[in-house]
């Protein structure tokens, strides 16, 4: 055996979580104050889940997901607790509901956090002039 330490799976399942969890706190423009605020969670605590160093309960991803506006599906999918082609309202596929189309465009890590919010605002203009 060698002394290089083996990242296991699900260090990299939680550094993932982590990096979307900044990325979504980052597209509402939170600092990481307000979003311990608002979640009734520390800052040290949730520096450490942005940064991949602790998992978090369901019930901290459920806190996490109403204060970012992000369904629990899709943070649950995130974390590798749910299957992201279980996550959503139960639509019928191609039935895409608003939230979840949103919760796509905030997943997809090829776009900027600009790109996102920009994506956004479009997409809720277009389901106001309906």
């Amino acid at each position: 055996m060698t002394g290089v330490a083996v990242p296991e799976p699900w260090d990299s399942q939680l550094q993932a979580l982590g990096a979307f969890i900044r990325s979504q706190r980052k597209l509402a423009n939170l600092s990481l104050r307000q979003l311990a605020d608002m979640t009734s969670l520390s800052n040290p605590y949730l520096s450490q889940i942005e940064r991949g160093l602790h998992q978090p309960s369901v019930r901290v991803l459920k806190r996490l997901s109403e204060a970012l506006d992000v369904s629990a599906e899709t943070l649950l999918a995130q974390a590798g607790l749910l299957d992201a082609s279980h996550a959503g309202d139960g639509a019928p596929r191609g039935t895409a509901a608003p939230a979840d189309a949103e919760d796509a465009i905030r997943a997809d890590q090829r776009l900027t956090d600009e790109q996102k919010n920009a994506l956004i605002t479009v997409y809720r203009s277009m389901l106001r002039s309906e």
